[in-house]
């Protein structure tokens, strides 16, 4: 028998064997509240990639929390998926020792849980969700504060992420056209600060402003906004589907821009 269960590796891979896991992961898609969870702008291997990476970077951040419940019997465990039903009851991952030989992983998935049914009540606790902050102000943009852009940086290290004709421009075009972008995207955060979409990224939370290149309604990429303290950082650009993955592990970001 293994005698290391209590460890809490960094990956969900590392920590249960899920054989099925795109199975249990559509299977989620449809128990959960209704959320989109694909990509609108890149191919995906998958049909659900948004909350693939959803769980997967959920059980890392509850594994830093060690938020981990475990049954009296120690047979069994479960985490806080964080996600709701449509009837807006939690939703819990339960683990059940995995006996298969040759097989790392101490635990095996079992099943997703509503908060209600019987097999959780072999729990003496239930865990609490993952948490990401322990200052809420760094979740709302201060327009009080500057924007310092690291323009040529973000050129040069994401221009394979800007869509055409920008990604083909020479440095002085694509310069222009993200400096008018960044300043109407100031703009856009002083009218409403739910244009600025935070992100957990690094044990650090960022923000996320629009960057508008051909029309002033629709984000062709995300300009990561760093705070430092007196003035705000940006010096790097994620594609919209990146961007939402980030943001989706704190909470389904409102969708005035940030589309997947």
């Amino acid at each position: 028998m293994r005698n290391e269960k209590l460890d809490l590796p960094e990956y969900i891979h590392q920590f249960a064997f899920m054989p099925k896991f795109n199975d249990n992961i559509k299977y989620l898609a449809e128990f959960a509240e209704q959320e989109d969870w694909s990509y609108h702008n890149s191919d995906s291997d998958t049909e659900y990639p948004i909350l693939e990476n959803y769980i997967k970077y959920t059980y890392k951040r509850l594994a830093e929390e060690k938020k981990v419940s475990y049954s009296n019997d120690g047979e069994n465990c479960c985490i806080n998926t964080g996600l709701v039903t449509r009837n807006q009851e939690p939703i819990f991952m339960m683990f059940e020792e995995n006996n298969l030989d040759n097989v790392d992983p101490y635990w095996h998935f079992y099943k997703f849980l509503r908060k209600g049914e019987y097999e959780l009540s072999k729990f003496p606790t239930l865990p609490e969700m993952a948490f990401y902050l322990d200052d809420p102000t760094k979740l709302v943009y201060d327009v009080k504060k500057d924007l310092v852009a690291n323009i040529e940086h973000i050129i040069e290290d994401n221009r394979d992420r800007f869509p055409e004709p920008y990604k083909t421009m020479n440095n002085f075009q694509l310069q222009n056209f993200i400096k008018g972008s960044i300043d109407n995207a100031k703009e856009r955060v002083k009218r409403s600060y739910k244009t600025a979409v935070p992100q957990y990224y690094r044990n650090n939370i960022q923000l996320l402003v629009p960057l508008c290149l051909t029309d002033p309604k629709i984000a062709d990429l995300a300009l990561v906004v760093e705070d430092y303290g007196m003035m705000y950082r940006a010096s790097t650009c994620l594609t919209l589907d990146m961007a939402i993955n980030n943001a989706r592990q704190i909470a389904c970001p409102d969708r005035d821009w940030l589309q997947p």
